[in-house]
């Protein structure tokens, strides 16, 4: 059998990376991993034994906000466009505030894509073609085999060397403005609690950008059979617990509707809830699916913490996050790569002593999650 031909036959590498760690332990991380993961589509919360969300979690909720679609903006505004522009990008990257930008409809192998990350790095994935012509240094994608077809940019516009007048920066303007200018659609958003949420409404004519809200779907599971989980245990024990592989796998079944009855008459799939497990009398599901950025997702995740507050029947409770398949970066900057999927997700469990596991997972083409 030819190598190429064993290649394609190969299962792709999929990784899972686990931790423990307590919510309100001072050296906690769960905020930091979040905020590392910059780009979301999909943000999924499960509660066991819930059959009406709280109010302050349907207000955290419905509080996600607004993100914007901004058609055909070219790259090297980015760098520089109007002098507003700038002002507010050095004002996001250097005292306060959050700026995400993401290509809109490119795809991460066949595309030219471009991300902007909240700490003022812009990343480009361009292929051969176009980083020959920007003539801007590069290095070659980790994906693209021994011949590099595709290439990473890294652009730090905190940079101190990366003023309007230096050197650096007038490169940089000029290779994207003049020799090989890359235009767009980006999603953006912004996060500052100082100011008022029309604020990129004003940088871009009415036609040029379009404000969207997340969309948000609540619905009911009604005897969902749950698996049994230790805090402490996270490999699981006989006959007392489950995994937090077990958990992970039987959560993604839950989350795209898989039957688990496991009847011989189902052509569709075979998989059951691990054992040992418990059913719930009903489980309450709430998805979010847009432009998420780390800072709404840490305000929910905190008030999630608070769902224990009070006694409760459930024992713990899900938070699963899905980052965009064709982004360029997955955790921090970390090149990620489609392969046969894109996965790049994490998952916080968290439990009644408010205990946590995070799992974090990636396909074939990423690197191991921090």
């Amino acid at each position: 059998m030819s190598a190429p031909l064993r290649r394609v036959q190969q299962a792709p590498r999929h990784l899972l990376v686990c931790e423990k760690g307590h919510a309100r332990h001072p050296r906690s991380r769960h905020a930091a991993h979040v905020r590392d993961h910059a780009y979301n589509c999909r943000v999924s919360v499960l509660i066991p034994e819930c059959g009406m969300l709280p109010e302050v979690l349907k207000s955290t909720v419905a509080d996600f906000g607004v993100y914007y679609l901004v058609k055909n903006l070219s790259v090297h505004e980015l760098v520089k466009g109007k002098e507003k522009w700038y002002n507010l990008m050095v004002f996001c990257f250097t005292i306060k505030g959050s700026c995400y930008a993401l290509t809109y409809n490119t795809k991460i192998d066949q595309d030219n894509t471009a991300a902007l990350l909240p700490t003022g790095k812009l990343i480009l994935s361009v292929d051969k073609d176009t980083y020959e012509e920007l003539g801007l240094q590069g290095l070659p994608s980790r994906y693209s085999g021994k011949k590099a077809m595709r290439y990473i940019i890294t652009i730090d516009l905190t940079d101190s060397d990366f003023h309007p007048d230096g050197k650096k920066h007038k490169r940089v303007l000029w290779a994207l403005k003049e020799k090989k200018p890359l235009e767009f659609d980006f999603l953006m958003a912004w996060y500052n609690t100082g100011a008022e949420g029309s604020t990129l409404m004003s940088y871009f004519p009415k036609n040029q950008i379009r404000a969207l809200k997340p969309k948000i779907t609540f619905s009911t599971l009604r005897d969902l059979q749950c698996p049994a989980l230790q805090s402490n245990e996270l490999e699981g024990k006989p006959e007392e617990s489950c995994s937090t592989e077990e958990l992970f796998e039987w959560l993604g079944a839950v989350l795209n509707q898989v039957n688990l009855d496991n009847k011989s008459s189902s052509f569709i799939s075979t998989y059951c809830c691990p054992q040992p497990n418990t059913t719930a009398d009903q489980a309450f599901l709430c998805t979010i699916t847009g432009f998420i950025i780390p800072d709404k997702i840490i305000q929910l995740l905190e008030q999630l913490c608070s769902y224990f507050s009070e006694p409760k029947l459930a024992h713990w409770l899900t938070l699963t996050v899905h980052g965009f398949a064709d982004s360029p970066v997955s955790w921090r900057e970390n090149e990620h790569g489609f392969h046969k999927g894109g996965e790049n997700l994490y998952n916080f469990v968290v439990f009644r002593n408010l205990d946590y596991w995070l799992q974090m997972a990636v396909g074939t083409y990423d690197d191991c999650p921090p």
